[in-house]
């Protein structure tokens, strides 16, 4: 069974735009990511959508 999601599937599923490609973090990513600006008033608030199976590489969390 594939459980993959096309981009214009998700696109249909979404309440906000995926925005762009958000190449400026791709390193912290293991798959696609897309960024989309809601605000950047005074506050900057963005969406980010990430593709089927894409994973967060951010920061690692040690064994103690």
């Amino acid at each position: 069974m594939n459980t993959k999601v096309t981009l214009e599937e998700l696109k249909s599923q979404m309440p906000f735009n995926i925005g762009k490609p958000n190449d400026g973090f791709a390193q912290y990513f293991s798959g696609k990511s897309f960024l989309e600006p809601l605000s950047t008033e005074q506050v900057k608030i963005f969406n980010v959508t990430f593709e089927s199976g894409c994973r967060n590489n951010w920061h690692i969390h040690h064994a103690k």
